[in-house]
């Protein structure tokens, strides 16, 4: 009887590397709960609704942009520092490219592969001068080199993020509403759901993300709104 092979099977794999939902995720959040905490605190001061509303407008403006700011220059920095060690890798495999190969080989045999077989595996993949520096990038500095992350992904996404979810407690106000428990609340909603979608990329519950976001988030707009009161109260 002959061995039954069983179908080829396929899966895919969310994206990990992509630059892309870091930032967004902070951006969406630090928004959501940056500027609900400001305008929290503005209102807890005691400021009339106008001020409360140019407040906001300002703290979306300002976030939004140092958010994608300070996002686009960290990756930059973190993508040059990784091209700086790739270059440096190139060199050495160029300057001692025998001392090399026997470091890769000692990478597999560290993983359990036998010694025989790590040092043919490692001088198949020296023969290529195109293919062994991304294998040392891979295996020595946990980089890929063709998937390297976008400064300007992260920073758009970070200030797109940032600006939705700032806008979300800004909006009552710009709609002509002067009550801060509807942003409160419409903001609590919103970052309850925010977090429930994150699940989707973890491992989490969206019910535990979810109100994870809403306490954190919670906490801070309350805080906030206490030392307001108290500032106002004192001026």
């Amino acid at each position: 009887m002959s061995e039954r092979v069983l179908p080829e099977h396929h899966h895919d794999h969310r994206d990990v590397t992509g630059g892309w939902l870091r930032p967004a995720v902070f951006g969406v959040m630090d928004g959501l709960v940056s500027n609900t905490a400001l305008i929290a605190g503005v209102a807890g001061g005691g400021a009339p609704p106008r001020t409360v509303a140019l407040a906001g407008l300002a703290g979306l403006v300002a976030g939004a942009f140092s958010m994608a700011t300070g996002e686009y220059v960290s990756v930059a920095s973190q993508t040059e520092l990784a091209r700086a060690e790739i270059e440096v890798e190139k060199a050495e495999i160029a300057r001692v490219p025998a001392a090399e190969e026997a470091e890769l080989a000692g990478i597999y045999r560290a993983r359990g592969v036998d010694d025989a077989t790590a040092r043919e595996v490692a001088r198949q993949l020296s023969r290529d001068p195109e293919t062994v520096w991304r294998v040392h990038a891979r295996e020595e500095l946990g980089i890929d080199p063709d998937d390297l992350p976008s400064p300007w992904t992260a920073a758009l996404s970070s200030l797109l993020a940032f600006t939705l979810g700032a806008l979300v407690p800004l909006l009552p106000y710009v709609l002509g509403g002067t009550a801060l428990l509807v942003p409160v609340l419409l903001s609590l909603l919103a970052l309850f759901v925010a977090g429930a979608l994150v699940s989707r990329w973890t491992d989490r519950s969206a019910l535990y993300s979810g109100t994870r976001q809403l306490v954190l988030g919670g906490a801070a707009t309350g805080l906030t709104y206490v030392v307001g009161t108290a500032v106002g109260a004192g001026v």
